[in-house]
Protein backbone atom coordinates (compact mmCIF):
# COMPACT_ATOMS: atom_id res chain seq x y z
CA UNK A 1 0.00 0.00 0.00
CA UNK A 2 1.58 3.25 -1.14
CA UNK A 3 1.60 5.90 1.58
CA UNK A 4 2.66 9.54 1.37
CA UNK A 5 3.40 10.66 4.90
CA UNK A 6 2.58 14.22 5.86
CA UNK A 7 5.63 16.24 6.97
CA UNK A 8 4.39 15.99 10.58
CA UNK A 9 4.60 12.21 10.64
CA UNK A 10 7.60 11.88 8.35
CA UNK A 11 9.56 13.65 11.07
CA UNK A 12 8.47 11.08 13.68
CA UNK A 13 9.94 7.63 14.23
CA UNK A 14 6.51 6.12 14.93
CA UNK A 15 5.17 7.67 11.71
CA UNK A 16 7.94 6.06 9.69
CA UNK A 17 7.38 2.75 11.49
CA UNK A 18 3.68 2.90 10.62
CA UNK A 19 4.49 3.62 7.00
CA UNK A 20 6.74 0.55 6.81
CA UNK A 21 3.89 -1.61 8.14
CA UNK A 22 1.32 -0.08 5.78
CA UNK A 23 3.50 -0.80 2.76
CA UNK A 24 3.05 -4.54 3.34
CA UNK A 25 -0.75 -4.36 3.00
CA UNK A 26 -2.05 -5.45 -0.42
CA UNK A 27 -5.76 -4.62 0.19
CA UNK A 28 -6.72 -8.32 -0.16
CA UNK A 29 -9.34 -8.25 2.63
CA UNK A 30 -8.65 -11.78 3.89
CA UNK A 31 -8.42 -10.22 7.35
CA UNK A 32 -12.08 -9.19 7.37
CA UNK A 33 -13.16 -12.83 7.29
CA UNK A 34 -11.57 -13.50 10.69
CA UNK A 35 -12.18 -10.14 12.40
CA UNK A 36 -14.68 -10.49 15.28
CA UNK A 37 -15.95 -6.91 15.15
CA UNK A 38 -16.44 -7.02 11.39
CA UNK A 39 -18.42 -10.24 11.78
CA UNK A 40 -20.67 -8.62 14.39
CA UNK A 41 -21.10 -5.19 12.79
CA UNK A 42 -20.56 -5.79 9.06
CA UNK A 43 -18.90 -2.38 8.70
CA UNK A 44 -15.70 -2.20 6.64
CA UNK A 45 -14.38 0.43 9.05
CA UNK A 46 -14.78 -2.05 11.91
CA UNK A 47 -12.46 -4.53 10.24
CA UNK A 48 -8.65 -4.43 9.89
CA UNK A 49 -8.61 -3.25 6.28
CA UNK A 50 -10.96 -0.35 7.04
CA UNK A 51 -9.00 0.64 10.13
CA UNK A 52 -5.80 0.52 8.10
CA UNK A 53 -7.36 2.98 5.62
CA UNK A 54 -8.36 5.28 8.49
CA UNK A 55 -4.83 5.23 9.92
CA UNK A 56 -3.35 5.79 6.46
CA UNK A 57 -5.52 8.89 6.02
CA UNK A 58 -4.32 10.31 9.35
CA UNK A 59 -0.68 9.62 8.44
CA UNK A 60 -1.20 11.45 5.17
CA UNK A 61 -2.51 14.53 6.91
CA UNK A 62 -6.28 14.05 7.21
CA UNK A 63 -7.78 15.34 10.42
CA UNK A 64 -9.07 12.43 12.56
CA UNK A 65 -12.53 12.67 14.06
CA UNK A 66 -14.37 11.15 16.98
CA UNK A 67 -15.70 8.57 14.51
CA UNK A 68 -12.13 7.62 13.57
CA UNK A 69 -11.36 7.17 17.25
CA UNK A 70 -14.45 5.02 17.79
CA UNK A 71 -13.56 2.59 14.99
CA UNK A 72 -10.03 2.19 16.35
CA UNK A 73 -11.37 1.78 19.90
CA UNK A 74 -13.68 -1.00 18.80
CA UNK A 75 -10.71 -3.12 17.68
CA UNK A 76 -10.13 -5.93 20.20
CA UNK A 77 -6.42 -6.11 19.28
CA UNK A 78 -6.96 -9.87 19.08
CA UNK A 79 -4.51 -10.04 16.14
CA UNK A 80 -6.54 -12.75 14.42
CA UNK A 81 -5.96 -10.72 11.28
CA UNK A 82 -2.21 -11.27 11.65
CA UNK A 83 -2.74 -15.04 11.59
CA UNK A 84 -4.81 -14.65 8.42
CA UNK A 85 -2.75 -12.03 6.57
CA UNK A 86 -0.74 -13.50 3.65
CA UNK A 87 1.49 -10.41 3.53
CA UNK A 88 2.68 -10.34 7.14
CA UNK A 89 1.15 -6.98 8.07
CA UNK A 90 2.12 -6.21 11.67
CA UNK A 91 -1.34 -4.93 12.54
CA UNK A 92 -0.94 -5.14 16.33
CA UNK A 93 1.90 -2.64 16.37
CA UNK A 94 0.18 -0.48 13.76
CA UNK A 95 -3.01 -0.10 15.81
CA UNK A 96 -0.94 0.96 18.84
CA UNK A 97 0.65 3.72 16.75
CA UNK A 98 -2.64 4.73 15.14
CA UNK A 99 -4.52 5.02 18.42
CA UNK A 100 -1.76 7.17 19.88
CA UNK A 101 -1.82 9.54 16.90
CA UNK A 102 -5.60 9.85 16.90
CA UNK A 103 -5.80 10.42 20.66
CA UNK A 104 -3.28 13.23 20.32
CA UNK A 105 -5.76 15.12 18.15
CA UNK A 106 -9.22 13.95 19.28
CA UNK A 107 -10.17 14.78 22.89
CA UNK A 108 -12.29 12.24 24.71
CA UNK A 109 -15.43 13.07 26.72
CA UNK A 110 -14.73 13.60 30.42
CA UNK A 111 -16.61 10.47 31.58
CA UNK A 112 -14.75 8.28 29.10
CA UNK A 113 -11.41 9.74 30.16
CA UNK A 114 -12.27 9.07 33.80
CA UNK A 115 -13.11 5.39 33.19
CA UNK A 116 -9.94 4.83 31.18
CA UNK A 117 -7.87 6.57 33.88
CA UNK A 118 -9.42 4.41 36.61
CA UNK A 119 -8.63 1.25 34.66
CA UNK A 120 -5.03 2.10 33.85
CA UNK A 121 -4.25 3.39 37.33
CA UNK A 122 -6.49 1.06 39.34
CA UNK A 123 -5.74 -2.38 37.92
CA UNK A 124 -1.94 -2.22 38.43
CA UNK A 125 -2.31 -0.46 41.80
CA UNK A 126 -1.37 -2.09 45.14
CA UNK A 127 -4.89 -1.11 46.24
CA UNK A 128 -6.45 -3.49 43.69
CA UNK A 129 -5.99 -6.53 45.95
CA UNK A 130 -7.76 -5.07 49.01
CA UNK A 131 -10.51 -3.66 46.78
CA UNK A 132 -11.04 -7.09 45.20
CA UNK A 133 -11.28 -8.74 48.64
CA UNK A 134 -13.99 -6.27 49.68
CA UNK A 135 -15.80 -6.91 46.38
CA UNK A 136 -15.67 -10.67 46.97
CA UNK A 137 -17.07 -10.25 50.49
CA UNK A 138 -20.12 -8.37 49.18
CA UNK A 139 -20.28 -10.16 45.82
CA UNK A 140 -23.83 -11.41 46.38
CA UNK A 141 -25.14 -7.86 46.63
CA UNK A 142 -23.28 -6.44 43.64
CA UNK A 143 -25.11 -5.50 40.42
CA UNK A 144 -24.69 -8.10 37.69
CA UNK A 145 -22.29 -6.04 35.55
CA UNK A 146 -19.91 -5.59 38.48
CA UNK A 147 -20.35 -9.14 39.78
CA UNK A 148 -19.12 -10.38 36.40
CA UNK A 149 -15.75 -8.77 37.16
CA UNK A 150 -15.46 -10.15 40.69
CA UNK A 151 -14.83 -13.91 40.81
CA UNK A 152 -15.70 -15.87 43.94
CA UNK A 153 -12.97 -16.11 46.56
CA UNK A 154 -10.38 -18.78 45.81
CA UNK A 155 -7.97 -20.65 48.05
CA UNK A 156 -4.46 -20.44 46.63
CA UNK A 157 -3.28 -23.68 48.21
CA UNK A 158 0.29 -24.26 49.33
CA UNK A 159 3.36 -22.83 47.64
CA UNK A 160 6.13 -25.45 47.27
CA UNK A 161 9.16 -24.94 49.49
CA UNK A 162 11.60 -27.39 47.92
CA UNK A 163 14.76 -25.96 46.32
CA UNK A 164 15.81 -27.13 42.86
CA UNK A 165 18.88 -26.48 40.73
CA UNK A 166 16.63 -25.45 37.84
CA UNK A 167 14.90 -22.14 38.44
CA UNK A 168 12.45 -20.06 36.40
CA UNK A 169 11.06 -16.61 36.99
CA UNK A 170 7.31 -16.07 37.00
CA UNK A 171 5.46 -12.76 36.82
CA UNK A 172 2.77 -12.83 39.50
CA UNK A 173 0.75 -10.25 37.55
CA UNK A 174 -1.23 -7.25 38.73
CA UNK A 175 -4.73 -8.76 39.07
CA UNK A 176 -4.17 -12.52 39.10
CA UNK A 177 -2.92 -12.82 42.73
CA UNK A 178 -6.06 -11.09 43.97
CA UNK A 179 -8.62 -12.58 41.59
CA UNK A 180 -7.40 -16.17 41.09
CA UNK A 181 -4.32 -16.85 43.26
CA UNK A 182 -4.49 -20.59 42.72
CA UNK A 183 -3.27 -20.19 39.13
CA UNK A 184 0.14 -19.01 40.32
CA UNK A 185 0.48 -21.55 43.11
CA UNK A 186 -0.74 -24.38 40.86
CA UNK A 187 1.92 -23.36 38.33
CA UNK A 188 4.58 -23.49 41.03
CA UNK A 189 3.38 -26.91 42.23
CA UNK A 190 3.33 -28.41 38.74
CA UNK A 191 6.83 -27.12 38.00
CA UNK A 192 8.02 -28.31 41.42
CA UNK A 193 6.79 -31.82 40.58
CA UNK A 194 9.01 -31.65 37.48
CA UNK A 195 12.05 -30.52 39.45
CA UNK A 196 11.85 -26.82 38.58
CA UNK A 197 11.68 -24.06 41.21
CA UNK A 198 9.49 -21.03 40.58
CA UNK A 199 10.88 -17.68 41.68
CA UNK A 200 8.96 -14.39 41.87
CA UNK A 201 10.67 -11.01 42.04
CA UNK A 202 8.50 -9.03 44.50
CA UNK A 203 9.40 -5.71 42.85
CA UNK A 204 7.99 -6.82 39.48
CA UNK A 205 4.46 -5.54 38.93
CA UNK A 206 2.11 -5.12 35.98
CA UNK A 207 3.57 -6.22 32.65
CA UNK A 208 2.67 -2.79 31.25
CA UNK A 209 -0.07 -3.95 28.90
CA UNK A 210 -2.95 -2.19 30.66
CA UNK A 211 -1.44 1.28 30.43
CA UNK A 212 0.20 0.72 27.05
CA UNK A 213 -3.03 -0.36 25.36
CA UNK A 214 -5.03 2.41 27.02
CA UNK A 215 -2.66 4.79 25.26
CA UNK A 216 -0.52 5.66 28.28
CA UNK A 217 2.47 4.27 26.44
CA UNK A 218 4.97 6.19 28.58
CA UNK A 219 3.40 4.75 31.74
CA UNK A 220 3.43 1.26 30.28
CA UNK A 221 7.10 1.58 29.35
CA UNK A 222 7.95 2.71 32.89
CA UNK A 223 6.38 -0.50 34.21
CA UNK A 224 8.29 -2.54 31.65
CA UNK A 225 11.61 -0.99 32.67
CA UNK A 226 10.78 -1.57 36.35
CA UNK A 227 10.13 -5.27 35.67
CA UNK A 228 13.39 -5.62 33.75
CA UNK A 229 15.27 -4.03 36.66
CA UNK A 230 13.55 -6.40 39.12
CA UNK A 231 14.34 -9.48 37.03
CA UNK A 232 17.84 -8.63 35.91
CA UNK A 233 19.78 -9.75 39.03
CA UNK A 234 17.99 -13.11 38.96
CA UNK A 235 18.66 -13.54 35.24
CA UNK A 236 22.33 -12.86 35.88
CA UNK A 237 22.29 -15.54 38.60
CA UNK A 238 21.21 -18.14 36.06
CA UNK A 239 17.42 -18.27 36.10
CA UNK A 240 16.76 -20.04 32.82
CA UNK A 241 13.48 -18.52 31.65
CA UNK A 242 10.65 -16.15 32.46
CA UNK A 243 7.54 -18.33 32.47
CA UNK A 244 4.15 -16.74 31.84
CA UNK A 245 0.87 -18.37 32.87
CA UNK A 246 -1.23 -15.44 31.60
CA UNK A 247 -0.92 -15.24 27.84
CA UNK A 248 -1.98 -11.58 27.85
CA UNK A 249 1.09 -10.74 29.94
CA UNK A 250 3.23 -13.17 27.96
CA UNK A 251 2.60 -11.55 24.59
CA UNK A 252 3.48 -8.15 26.06
CA UNK A 253 6.70 -9.26 27.77
CA UNK A 254 7.72 -11.01 24.56
CA UNK A 255 7.50 -7.61 22.89
CA UNK A 256 9.60 -5.69 25.41
CA UNK A 257 12.50 -5.87 22.97
CA UNK A 258 10.41 -4.27 20.24
CA UNK A 259 8.73 -1.65 22.44
CA UNK A 260 11.99 -0.59 24.13
CA UNK A 261 14.22 -0.99 21.07
CA UNK A 262 15.22 2.69 21.17
CA UNK A 263 15.49 2.96 24.94
CA UNK A 264 19.00 4.23 25.80
CA UNK A 265 19.27 2.28 29.08
CA UNK A 266 17.09 -0.81 28.64
CA UNK A 267 17.10 -1.80 24.96
CA UNK A 268 19.67 -4.59 25.34
CA UNK A 269 18.13 -5.94 28.54
CA UNK A 270 14.63 -5.78 27.05
CA UNK A 271 15.78 -7.85 24.06
CA UNK A 272 17.18 -10.52 26.39
CA UNK A 273 14.02 -10.56 28.50
CA UNK A 274 11.92 -11.09 25.36
CA UNK A 275 14.23 -13.89 24.25
CA UNK A 276 13.91 -15.68 27.61
CA UNK A 277 10.11 -15.35 27.92
CA UNK A 278 8.11 -18.58 27.56
CA UNK A 279 4.43 -19.32 27.84
CA UNK A 280 3.87 -22.08 30.38
CA UNK A 281 2.53 -24.35 27.61
CA UNK A 282 5.91 -24.23 25.88
CA UNK A 283 7.40 -26.20 28.78
CA UNK A 284 4.89 -29.04 28.35
CA UNK A 285 6.98 -31.11 25.88
CA UNK A 286 9.64 -31.64 28.54
CA UNK A 287 7.19 -31.77 31.45
CA UNK A 288 4.93 -34.52 30.08
CA UNK A 289 7.36 -37.47 30.37
CA UNK A 290 8.40 -36.37 33.87
CA UNK A 291 4.88 -35.75 35.16
CA UNK A 292 3.07 -38.70 33.61
CA UNK A 293 4.40 -41.27 36.16
CA UNK A 294 3.59 -38.82 38.97
CA UNK A 295 -0.13 -38.46 38.24
CA UNK A 296 -1.97 -39.48 41.40
CA UNK A 297 -4.66 -41.04 39.25
CA UNK A 298 -5.21 -41.55 35.56
CA UNK A 299 -7.45 -38.77 34.17
CA UNK A 300 -10.99 -39.91 33.44
CA UNK A 301 -11.11 -39.99 29.63
CA UNK A 302 -14.90 -39.67 29.76
CA UNK A 303 -14.63 -36.17 31.20
CA UNK A 304 -14.33 -33.58 28.47
CA UNK A 305 -12.11 -30.56 29.00
CA UNK A 306 -13.11 -27.75 26.66
CA UNK A 307 -10.14 -25.53 25.83
CA UNK A 308 -10.45 -21.93 24.70
CA UNK A 309 -7.11 -20.79 23.25
CA UNK A 310 -6.77 -17.07 24.05
CA UNK A 311 -6.04 -14.71 21.18
CA UNK A 312 -2.86 -13.63 22.94
CA UNK A 313 -1.70 -17.26 22.79
CA UNK A 314 -2.80 -18.38 19.33
CA UNK A 315 -2.46 -15.10 17.43
CA UNK A 316 -0.23 -12.85 19.52
CA UNK A 317 2.35 -15.54 20.29
CA UNK A 318 1.47 -17.89 17.44
CA UNK A 319 1.30 -20.87 19.84
CA UNK A 320 -1.36 -23.25 18.61
CA UNK A 321 -2.28 -26.79 19.60
CA UNK A 322 0.33 -27.32 22.30
CA UNK A 323 -1.98 -27.40 25.31
CA UNK A 324 -4.39 -29.81 23.66
CA UNK A 325 -1.65 -32.11 22.34
CA UNK A 326 0.34 -32.42 25.54
CA UNK A 327 -2.57 -32.68 27.96
CA UNK A 328 -3.90 -35.47 25.70
CA UNK A 329 -0.52 -37.19 26.05
CA UNK A 330 -1.10 -37.14 29.81
CA UNK A 331 -4.46 -38.86 29.36
CA UNK A 332 -6.87 -35.91 29.40
CA UNK A 333 -9.67 -35.58 26.85
CA UNK A 334 -9.22 -32.04 25.57
CA UNK A 335 -11.31 -30.49 22.81
CA UNK A 336 -11.51 -27.06 21.25
CA UNK A 337 -14.73 -25.69 19.82
CA UNK A 338 -15.55 -27.16 16.41
CA UNK A 339 -16.57 -23.72 15.14
CA UNK A 340 -14.79 -20.39 15.46
CA UNK A 341 -12.08 -21.59 17.86
CA UNK A 342 -9.93 -18.85 16.33
CA UNK A 343 -12.32 -16.04 17.34
CA UNK A 344 -11.94 -13.79 20.39
CA UNK A 345 -14.11 -14.42 23.46
CA UNK A 346 -14.55 -10.67 23.91
CA UNK A 347 -12.48 -10.21 27.05
CA UNK A 348 -9.46 -8.49 25.45
CA UNK A 349 -8.02 -6.84 28.54
CA UNK A 350 -10.17 -3.83 29.45
CA UNK A 351 -12.36 -4.20 26.34
CA UNK A 352 -15.20 -5.86 28.24
CA UNK A 353 -15.49 -2.75 30.41
CA UNK A 354 -15.14 -0.20 27.62
CA UNK A 355 -17.22 -2.03 24.98
CA UNK A 356 -19.57 -4.29 26.99
CA UNK A 357 -22.21 -4.84 24.30
CA UNK A 358 -19.79 -6.25 21.72
CA UNK A 359 -17.83 -8.05 24.41
CA UNK A 360 -20.80 -9.97 25.77
CA UNK A 361 -22.03 -10.83 22.27
CA UNK A 362 -18.65 -12.44 21.59
CA UNK A 363 -18.66 -14.17 24.97
CA UNK A 364 -22.05 -15.76 24.39
CA UNK A 365 -21.07 -16.76 20.86
CA UNK A 366 -17.91 -18.44 22.21
CA UNK A 367 -19.76 -20.20 25.03
CA UNK A 368 -22.35 -21.46 22.55
CA UNK A 369 -19.65 -23.21 20.53
CA UNK A 370 -17.91 -24.54 23.63
CA UNK A 371 -21.25 -25.76 25.01
CA UNK A 372 -21.65 -28.03 21.98
CA UNK A 373 -18.75 -30.09 23.39
CA UNK A 374 -20.73 -30.71 26.60
CA UNK A 375 -17.57 -30.08 28.65
CA UNK A 376 -17.23 -30.95 32.33
CA UNK A 377 -14.89 -27.99 32.65
CA UNK A 378 -13.79 -25.17 30.34
CA UNK A 379 -10.13 -24.19 30.45
CA UNK A 380 -8.07 -21.36 29.06
CA UNK A 381 -4.62 -19.81 29.46
CA UNK A 382 -5.39 -16.22 30.40
CA UNK A 383 -7.13 -14.84 33.47
CA UNK A 384 -9.09 -12.26 31.47
CA UNK A 385 -10.66 -14.97 29.29
CA UNK A 386 -11.33 -17.19 32.30
CA UNK A 387 -13.13 -14.48 34.27
CA UNK A 388 -15.08 -13.28 31.23
CA UNK A 389 -16.26 -16.73 30.17
CA UNK A 390 -17.19 -17.71 33.72
CA UNK A 391 -19.53 -14.72 33.91
CA UNK A 392 -21.73 -16.33 31.25
CA UNK A 393 -21.85 -20.00 32.23
CA UNK A 394 -22.43 -22.32 35.19
CA UNK A 395 -19.77 -24.70 33.84
CA UNK A 396 -16.52 -24.22 35.82
CA UNK A 397 -13.91 -22.21 33.90
CA UNK A 398 -10.30 -22.69 35.01
CA UNK A 399 -6.72 -22.39 33.89
CA UNK A 400 -5.49 -25.62 32.31
CA UNK A 401 -2.59 -25.79 34.79
CA UNK A 402 -5.09 -26.03 37.66
CA UNK A 403 -6.61 -29.16 36.09
CA UNK A 404 -3.13 -30.67 35.76
CA UNK A 405 -2.28 -29.69 39.34
CA UNK A 406 -5.45 -31.43 40.60
CA UNK A 407 -4.49 -34.62 38.76
CA UNK A 408 -1.02 -34.57 40.31
CA UNK A 409 -2.46 -34.04 43.78
CA UNK A 410 -5.19 -36.64 43.34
Amino acid sequence: MQTNLSPEYRARADGRAAEAILRKCVHCGFCTATCPTYQLLGDELDGPRGRIYLMKQVLEGAEPTRKTQLHLDRCLTCRNCESTCPSGVDYGHLIDIGRKMVDEKVPRPAAEKAVRWLLKEGLPSPLFGPAMKIGQMVRGWLPEALKNKVPAQQDAGRWPTQTHARKVLMLAGCVQPAMMPNINSATARVLDAAGIQTVIAPQAGCCGAVKFHLNDQDGGQREMRANIDAWWPLLEQGVEAIVMNASGCGVTVREYGHILADDPTHAHKAARVSLLTRDLSELLPELVPVLKPKLAQQPDARKVIGFHPPCTLQHGQQLKGGVEQHLAALGFTVQVAKNEAHLCCGSAGTYSVLNPTLSYQLRDRKLGHLGELKPDVITSANIGCITHLQSGTATPVRHWVEVLDDALAG
